[in-house]
């Protein structure tokens, strides 16, 4: 396959990853071992994070008058990408948890839910909860005071019935 029809294959293969993603997080992985940039990806790849280095001339040219070409002034050195298809916060959360471990990996900058971040927003936007964990806190609140009156009926029921 020539040269030219190998690189709009990968361009395609970017474009299509992205017409489904809820997020894109850049990353710097330089400085990784090879056993390190290995638990990565099978940390990512376990919450069905796509996570893939392209060069960033390819890069370019993909993300080129979609919702993720604010990206482009990020595009410098070497850039890893984690696609998340599912939740908006999956990819963010995960890298988040790996630079504990891996000091030498940072965030360059992301899109989540068509808002463009820098490396600062991408570090707050991982420390937002799972999608399932915010419902469950907000179906808990909601829940609560219900439960509150509930019991304030029964004690006035049992109350009354003693009487």
């Amino acid at each position: 396959m020539p040269k030219l029809e190998t690189k709009q294959a990968v361009v395609q293969e970017i474009k299509t990853k992205l017409d489904k993603a809820k997020s894109v997080v850049l990353a710097d992985a330089r400085g990784l071992t090879v056993e390190q940039d290995t638990a990565l990806r099978k940390t990512l790849r376990a919450v069905g994070v796509d996570y893939k280095v392209y060069k960033n001339s390819l890069l370019n040219i993909a993300i080129q008058g979609t919702e993720f070409s604010e990206l482009e002034k990020f595009l410098s050195g070497p850039t890893a990408v984690a696609i998340s298809y599912a939740d908006a916060t999956t990819a963010a959360s995960t890298i988040s948890k790996q630079l504990k471990m891996m000091p030498q990996l940072e965030f360059k900058a992301g899109v989540v839910e068509r808002v463009t971040y820098d490396a600062a927003g991408m570090q707050i936007i991982a420390e937002i909860p799972p999608r399932e964990e915010l419902l469950s806190k907000l179906l808990g609140s909601l829940k609560a005071p219900m439960a509150s009156f509930a019991r304030l009926i029964n004690a006035a029921a049992e109350k009354r019935a003693e009487a």
